[in-house]
């Protein structure tokens, strides 16, 4: 492949902006990150200062009053009240920014049908995936950026399997209140059923469910939390195994300054109107949505068999197909649910939950190289191998993935096929590879030669590979479509 870089799609652009609003870094400081920084930040400032004058006004309450002492109680509490006013405005300026965020990011992973949906959810993960580095040295901070929101969205699809199955897991009041058991049973229909309840269970239930997935590890950049990862003088690598306790204290520490980043630093936001009657009832509305991201941040963290599995599943998920430990190794990644299976085991998260994420996502994570010997019209196995990307949701069987040709006769191409991989294709598949590796050294190299751009690339291939990478092929803006109608 050519490292030429060309322009990016629309799609990808879209994605790559997300993607700084939420953990990106920059001079302006202004993403979800930054923003949760600068509030750690200035935090002990201002209740410093909100503490100082409550002091004082205690103070000289207790002084005889006189002209002068009510002077300087009327210039504190005008201080105490603007303080409180610019915190206000503070708080209301972030839920605007992260309420912006996460409808954005519904309305770039959902559709007018659950199958579109579906769709742009495949291609919305699967850009991140082929965003996200797979070999070299800035692997796990990359994927520390792009977690938040490749969990969110994996959220939201499984909080769509959960309502249409009707699961337990979603016998949770705030959810019942908004998904009434006659939506239920019309659920993935529900948008052209009733439009006004469709757009009210996005409100209330998938975006708090959005903000949740955002949040749910910004307490980790606290300086009490970074003093464990980097150490005191900040020297020691962020990504090392850390020792037991140390992430005891660190999950103690996020979970503390995640709640207070949320209640403080955000909060809900504030009634813009002059009717008492609507701003009670948006009051209400907001204080509950606040409720309900709370208790899925805290379920989260031992979940067993209730509500924050819709989070803590998604989490786990994502931490092992964005990894960001030094034992990252991309073709393991379809090894994903042996993981999460072995986490239910433990009771650490529900096996019904994972068993739900497995039907949705197959074995295969969006964005995966696959590859695979092709047959021919007759049906009969060729001296070669192709690549693939896995491309979309619920494959029919979750070992078989769905996938689009990036290669058709040894030749990379524009414009792939949709073709769904059976085991028996899957060079993935170790009893596939022992059959196929009867084909001889030169007929392998030759492959190598016509599938990779210079003698250096070759040299790091495996004479057999079980996958490829595919972030190469990617970055170029033609072969960015890979979920449009296949040609």
């Amino acid at each position: 492949m050519s490292n030429k870089i060309q322009s990016d799609s629309h799609s990808t652009t879209q994605v790559k902006n997300l993607l700084k609003k939420i953990y990106g870094k920059s001079i302006l400081k202004d993403s979800l990150l930054e923003r949760a920084i600068d509030f750690y930040d200035i935090q002990p400032f201002n209740e410093k200062n909100l503490d100082a004058l409550k002091k004082r006004t205690l103070e000289l309450e207790t002084q005889k009053s006189d002209e002068k002492v009510q002077r300087q109680l009327d210039k504190i509490e005008r201080e105490y009240r603007d303080l409180k006013q610019d915190l206000k405005f503070e708080s209301n300026e972030r839920y605007k920014y992260l309420a912006n965020i996460s409808r954005e990011v519904i309305t770039l992973s959902e559709g007018s049908t659950f199958e579109e949906s579906n769709r742009k959810s495949a291609q919305f993960l699967g850009c991140i995936q082929l965003l996200s580095p797979t070999e070299g040295k800035n692997i796990a901070e990359v994927n520390e950026c792009h977690k938040p929101l490749y969990k969110a969205i994996l959220c939201l699809r499984l909080l769509d399997k959960l309502c249409y199955e009707k699961t337990t897991i979603i016998e949770d009041l705030h959810i019942k209140k908004w998904l009434s058991s006659k939506f239920s049973d019309q659920y993935k229909t529900l948008q052209q059923i009733d439009k006004e309840a469709y757009q009210a269970f996005i409100d209330n239930v998938k975006m708090p469910l959005v903000m949740a997935a955002l949040l749910q590890d910004i307490g980790h950049f606290h300086q009490d939390a970074q003093q464990i990862v980097k150490g005191v003088d900040g020297t020691l690598d962020p990504y090392r195994m850390l020792p037991i306790e140390d992430r005891k204290a660190l999950l103690q520490i996020n979970y503390r300054e995640t709640i207070k980043f949320l209640s403080e630093g955000i909060g809900a936001p504030t009634y813009v109107g002059n009717s008492k009657t609507d701003r009670d009832k948006f009051n209400l509305a907001e204080h509950q949505k606040l409720l309900f991201i709370k208790s899925l941040l805290k379920n989260a963290i031992a979940p067993k068999q209730g509500i924050g599995n819709l989070l803590k599943v998604p989490q786990i998920y994502t931490s092992i197909i964005l990894s960001t430990k030094a034992s990252y190794n991309f073709k393991l990644l379809p090894k994903v649910y042996q993981a999460l299976n072995q986490n239910a085991e433990r009771g650490t998260c529900s096996q019904l939950v994972v068993d739900g994420l497995r039907a949705i996502t197959g074995d295969y994570p969006q964005g995966f190289g696959i590859t695979y010997i092709p047959t021919d019209s007759d049906g009969k196995k060729g001296e070669q191998y192709e690549y693939a990307i896995v491309n979309s949701l619920y494959p029919i069987n979750i070992q078989h993935p769905h996938c689009r040709t990036a290669t058709r006769n040894l030749s990379f191409v524009s414009h792939g096929q949709d073709i769904i991989l059976p085991i028996e294709a899957n060079l993935h598949n170790t009893h596939t590879a022992k059959l196929f590796a009867s084909i001889s050294k030169d007929r392998l190299n030759e492959i190598l030669t016509l599938l990779s751009s210079n003698y250096h690339e070759r040299k790091k291939l495996d004479l057999l590979p079980r996958c490829w990478h595919p972030d190469d092929f990617y970055s170029m803006k033609d072969h960015q479509n890979l979920w449009n109608k296949s040609g």
